[in-house]
C-alpha cells in the first residue's frame, strides 16, 4: 500500500469570477507588479501554494489538464505576429512556475502532469512515489472562451494544493492511499466511506472532494484503489 498523510489542503472555487476581478483580489499575496502578467491560473495556484511554503527539499506535482487556456487563446489570436509574452505564458506547467519564480522558490523536483479522466490517480500515483520526506500535490483549470465552444478548454476555473508527508503528524487533516484493488473494503467498512463512485475520476471531480472534504473510495487504475480520508 502507498499512502502519505495530508498536512494542509487549500481550494480556490472562483466561480465565474473574471482574471481581472481574480487579479484585483489576489494582488496583495504577491509581490507589487507581479501580478500583471500572470494568468488567471497562475494566480489561483499560487494563491493554493502560498500558506504551503514550498521548500528546497518538496516534490511538487502539478496536474492540469488544458493548463493556461486564456493565454494559449491569445497566443494564437495573436498571428500573424504571434506574440513571445504569451508564448511563454501557455506552456503547461506555467501556473507553478509563475508563483515560484516570483517568490523565488527552488524546488528539489518538479512534475507537470496532463492527461484525461486518469490525470488525478496518475498525479497521486507520482506523489506517493516521490522520494522526499514532503509532497506538494496541486493543480486545477481555467475557463476557456472559444477554444471552450471546440471541447479543448475546461467549463469552469478552479485550483488546489495539498501538503503530503510520509510520517503520520501528531494531527493529520487526512489521509490519502493508493491500494491492492484486491483490498476491497468488505460491505459494512464501505459504510463508512459514503461515496462518489467515479470511476474514472476526473480533476474536477477529484477538486470537488478536496473542497468539500468528502471520502472516496473507489477503483481508479487497474488494481489500484484510490482511498481519501478526511480526519477534521
Amino acid at each position: 500500500m502507498l499512502e502519505r498523510w495530508i498536512t494542509a489542503a487549500h481550494a480556490e472555487d472562483v466561480g465565474d469570477e473574471t482574471p481581472a476581478a481574480t487579479r484585483e483580489r489576489l494582488k496583495n499575496r504577491f509581490p507589487k507588479n507581479a501580478t500583471r502578467r500572470m494568468t488567471q491560473l497562475g494566480l489561483l495556484v499560487g494563491a493554493a501554494l502560498e500558506p504551503l511554503q514550498p521548500e528546497p527539499d518538496d516534490t511538487l506535482v502539478y496536474a492540469s489538464a488544458y493548463a493556461e487556456t486564456r493565454a494559449l487563446e491569445g497566443y494564437l489570436d495573436s498571428f500573424p505576429n504571434p506574440s513571445p509574452t504569451l508564448f511563454q505564458t501557455s506552456i503547461h506547467p506555467s501556473a507553478v512556475q509563475q508563483s515560484l519564480i516570483t517568490h523565488q522558490r527552488p524546488l528539489h523536483q518538479f512534475l507537470p502532469m496532463t492527461g484525461g479522466a486518469n490525470l488525478p490517480a496518475q498525479a497521486i500515483l507520482a506523489a506517493l512515489l516521490a522520494n522526499t520526506p514532503r509532497v506538494l500535490l496541486c493543480g486545477g483549470e481555467e475557463r476557456g472562451t472559444w477554444l471552450l465552444d471546440h471541447g479543448r478548454a475546461s467549463p469552469r476555473t478552479f485550483a488546489f494544493a495539498l501538503a503530503l508527508c510520509a510520517e503520520r503528524p501528531p494531527a493529520p487533516l487526512g489521509r490519502l492511499a493508493l491500494l491492492p484493488d484486491s483490498l476491497t473494503a468488505k460491505p459494512a467498512a464501505q459504510a463508512a466511506f459514503p461515496a462518489v463512485d467515479l470511476a474514472p475520476l476526473p480533476l474536477p471531480a477529484f477538486f470537488a472532494l478536496l473542497h468539500q472534504r468528502l471520502p472516496f473510495d473507489a477503483a481508479v487504475l487497474p488494481g489500484r484503489r484510490l482511498r481519501l480520508e478526511w480526519f477534521t
